[in-house]
């Protein structure tokens, strides 16, 4: 069986290894996993060339992520970064423990000498065992892209990195709209449609729609590529009781126009969406479409994880069996 994902950072990578935890306990070993990561949270720091959300999979999924705040190293140091602040390097808001920096050094050599980001993923995979347990991480595409937020700030509207946004200003700086810096010229990295275009069932993880998901879907090529895949396509609300369960999709989706609800994030997906797990008290459930599955969504462990994963996967069977889509 051949699963693609779209995924961007804590809840993607949390999902995503809820997954291959159920593809283990049910002897699923054949199967094959291919994640499209979001790329438009990169962002260039001290010269480096920073990629969280693809970050956050590798070390989520090859066993060293910190679990206590779902991304960076578990088991880390800061001399670096407490070197920076007494320098007086700029900025100190966005943290970056020592063995983090060294993945960081390691990307930004390589695309120096000339590597796609692609290429480059491929070799930080490798270090993490990915390739053995049959996952393939890819970017969503090899060109620089940055999202940025446009914000109110003194005189007028401006401007700002979404890290800054996010990490800084903890999303509480009233937004106008999100612009991907790039996308003009931005095209899926190798592999992403022929991922999306050959798969057996393709898995949306309970990542922010606007800024994780949403960004991936605005890369020419791929929200096409959804609408005709042959594959059902199965999304993970990442709402529960109208609210995110960590981060500010709220708020990502306050900005956008669109109200905090499983239904209305499902909208964003209309073109596609075939199935679509919700929270067990979620007023969508029982909805035929696209076909709701209510489950318990908390990922409260890699346990609960595993559950929820599989109970996509499941349904996402179940709709290949009948045909779905039309």
């Amino acid at each position: 069986m051949r699963i693609t994902a779209l995924a961007g950072g804590v809840g993607g990578a949390r999902f995503l290894r809820g997954l291959l935890h159920h593809l283990e306990r049910t002897g699923d070993t054949d199967a094959e996993l291919t994640i499209i990561g979001n790329t438009g949270d990169d962002i260039t720091l001290f010269g480096l060339r920073v990629c969280p959300d693809l970050d956050t999979l590798l070390y989520t999924l090859g066993g060293a992520v910190h679990e206590g705040q779902g991304w960076g190293r578990a088991d880390e140091s800061h001399h670096v970064a407490e070197e920076l602040v007494a320098l007086g390097a700029q900025p100190t808001w966005f943290s970056l423990g020592d063995k983090d920096f060294a993945t960081h050094i390691y990307r930004s050599q390589l695309l120096g000498q000339g590597m796609p980001l692609s290429a480059v993923t491929t070799h930080l995979a490798a270090r993490w065992g990915l390739p053995d347990r049959r996952v393939t991480l890819l970017p969503m595409t090899d060109t620089p892209v940055e999202t940025h937020v446009v914000v109110e700030q003194g005189g007028g509207p401006e401007a700002i990195h979404f890290q800054q946004w996010w990490v800084r200003h903890q999303a509480a700086l009233p937004a106008e709209r999100f612009v991907v810096a790039g996308l003009d010229r931005a095209t899926p990295a190798p592999g992403v449609l022929d991922a999306l275009r050959t798969a057996d069932v393709v898995l949306l993880p309970p990542s922010n729609p606007v800024v994780s998901i949403g960004i991936i879907l605005t890369v020419p090529g791929v929200r096409d590529a959804l609408r005709g895949a042959r594959a059902p396509v199965v999304g993970v609300s990442p709402l529960v009781g109208g609210r995110p369960v960590r981060g500010h999709a709220d708020v990502c989706l306050e900005t956008i126009g669109v109200a905090s609800t499983s239904e209305a994030v499902a909208g964003l997906y209309a073109d596609f969406l075939d199935g679509w797990l919700v929270d067990e008290t979620d007023p969508m459930a029982g909805r035929t479409r696209p076909v709701v599955l209510a489950r318990p969504l908390l990922m409260s462990s890699v346990g609960t994880a595993a559950d929820i994963a599989g109970a996509a996967l499941g349904l996402g069977r179940r709709l290949a069996a009948k045909g779905t889509p039309a």
